[in-house]
């Protein structure tokens, strides 16, 4: 870098060089990573294609043949519907949604607003993986063949923005683009599909954008609620029941600053990709917080302790299979035995054993505790059938 600076680089050039600093492995450990993970990457590429799975399959292996791709059929089947599941079960107990319908002033207004939420996130689940198929048919039917000195503007231009998201090398000096001469990140997907179809690259700043709009609404509201909650339900309900409304406010502002470093700290140690993240969040949603609120609205005889011990069992189960399973936490927790998939399960889909276990511990421990009260009972009723009796 002192060198080009010295040497008055163009800005270019010293910005490159910078980046390719970046990248490079901090120690050993690092570069040991990197290199396997190129490797594999490279092991891929170097498959022909009559031997990967089709690309239009729903699912990996093979129903009709060998007993091995059978077994690889069927788990991935069960994986796909174990993550559909925790998806779906998680979307309806994420604490920062269930959030938003506070501010409705009736339970029929609640509902209503819970109709729309669904409606809008079933368009995101069905558009998110045609999306995928769209831009898959477009690489292999457009861009895959075509000579490289006739590439499409926009894969020079993310190519120059970041190697690792797209690059594209004439590997074997032909001219052409092979599939297994291309690299496109995950990432770059939903960034770089306004461009494939022909729009300008404006749409893809607007996009950019919108994506960062999206992450902020979802970050704020869910420091809203943990820290609402640690201040409300932890501190004033059970450390200081009389503290005043600025007290209270005052805490849950110093608990709001407090939780925001941590999710810092724990997002810049990278710890897994993405795509892990959410699920993993939607897993521990499912598991620790559906079962109650799901007995606590349609089970009357629902109690307040089994639901505490109900969100403490499924948020253990799910926990410890994903401390023994994932990578990342098996070497944060120093956990050196052999992964045990249960049924073939990945960690991604671990609040498939939780959500089961919530439900199981809820409902033995609300037949062996008295019964809440008839206020509670009658809450319930309310919140089930409002157009019945006032509350």
């Amino acid at each position: 870098m002192e060198t080009l600076k010295g040497g008055n680089a163009t800005v270019a050039e010293i910005s490159s060089a910078g980046k390719a600093l970046a990248a490079m492995p901090k120690d050993e450990a690092a570069a040991i990573r990197a290199w396997t993970a190129a490797r594999a990457a490279a092991d891929i590429k170097t498959q022909p294609l009559n031997g990967m799975p089709a690309h239009a399959a729903q699912f990996s292996g093979d129903p009709d043949g060998t007993p091995q791709e059978k077994e690889l059929y069927d788990t991935s089947r069960r994986n796909f519907l174990a993550l559909v599941f925790c998806l779906m079960v998680g979307t309806a107990a994420l604490p920062h949604i269930l959030m938003r319908y506070y501010t409705v002033p009736s339970v029929r207004e609640a509902r209503q607003s819970v109709t729309w939420s669904l409606l809008c996130i079933s368009l995101l689940y069905f558009t998110a993986p045609a999306l995928a198929v769209l831009v898959k048919y477009e690489i292999f039917t457009v861009l895959v063949g075509m000579p490289f000195d006739q590439l499409p503007a926009w894969v020079n231009s993310w190519s120059r923005i970041d190697p690792t998201l797209l690059s594209v090398v004439d590997v074997n000096k032909d001219n052409i683009l092979q599939l297994g001469e291309m690299t496109i990140g995950g990432d770059i997907i939903v960034l770089l599909t306004p461009e494939l179809a022909g729009l300008p690259y404006v749409i893809s700043g607007l996009v950019a954008a919108g994506g960062l709009a999206a992450a902020l609404s979802t970050a704020d509201g869910l420091l809203l609620t943990i820290a609402n909650a640690l201040g409300h339900d932890l501190y004033y309900k059970m450390i200081d029941p009389n503290a005043s409304t600025v007290s209270r406010v005052t805490v849950s502002k110093i608990l709001l600053l407090i939780v925001a470093l941590l999710a810092s700290y724990v997002a810049a140690q990278k710890p897994a990709d993405i795509l892990f993240l959410v699920s993993a969040a939607f897993s521990l949603a499912a598991a620790s917080f559906f079962p109650a609120l799901s007995l606590g609205i349609f089970w009357k005889r629902a109690s307040g302790i089994a639901a505490v011990l109900g969100m403490m069992a499924g948020l253990s189960v799910t926990s410890y299979y994903m401390c023994t399973t994932q990578p990342w936490l098996r070497a944060t927790f120093g956990i050196t035995s052999p992964i045990q998939l249960w049924w073939g399960i990945d960690p991604i889909s671990a609040g498939l054993f939780g959500v089961p276990v919530g439900f199981a511990v809820i409902i033995l421990v609300s037949w062996v505790t008295p019964p809440p009260s008839q206020k509670s009972q009658e809450m319930v009723e309310y919140v089930r059938y409002p157009d019945l009796k006032s509350f």
